[in-house]
């Protein structure tokens, strides 16, 4: 199988067994278990009461990462959402592709192919893949943030691979 990224740092703690990639604790499971863990929560509250709080939660987190990443590996503006969205695919979350990128006006069209969610769920006629929607609108607010702009975002998904017609996912971020 041919690889599409170089190798993450992984690195193992001997003592404690933690893993860290970059200067971030990691874990590492297999996709099914995470995936059916959301699938089983989705089932208890729902589809869109879940994609509320996943979107609060990874908005965080990837404000969070953002701000970390950039000062670890001395980078800004465009190579931090580039670093972001290159180490999501390099996971195995999916291929994040950038199609489009303004982060003074807050805007930003990412494409998806290969979810991991699509692989789990298959063909069910909805959005699935709504996990990822607050970590874009994280990452880009805390990068505009980091340059000075006033500006904040949300985003959005408009159409997933899950669905009929649709070889990929689409997510937008425009300003609020």
């Amino acid at each position: 199988m041919g690889v599409h990224a170089p190798e993450l740092p992984i690195n193992v703690d001997d003592e404690t067994g933690v893993w860290t990639t970059d200067a971030l604790p990691m874990l590492y499971v297999p996709r099914h278990f995470f995936v059916n863990n959301h699938m089983a929560i989705e089932e208890e509250i729902g589809a869109e009461r879940y994609a509320e709080i996943l979107y609060k939660a990874g908005y965080k987190s990837a404000h969070y990462w953002c701000e970390k990443e950039a000062e670890a590996h001395g980078i800004s503006g465009a190579a931090v959402f580039e670093h972001y969205l290159n180490r999501l695919s390099q996971r195995g979350w999916g291929l994040f592709i950038i199609e489009h990128l303004d982060l003074e006006s807050g805007r930003a069209r990412i494409r998806l192919e290969h979810s991991c969610f699509v692989y789990q769920y298959g063909q069910v006629e909805r959005k699935v893949d709504y996990m990822f929607t607050g970590w874009f609108a994280g990452a880009m607010d805390q990068i505009a943030e980091s340059l000075g702009y006033s500006v904040r975002t949300q985003s959005q998904q408009l159409q997933s691979e899950a669905q009929a017609g649709c070889d990929y996912g689409i997510f937008e971020v425009s300003p609020l």
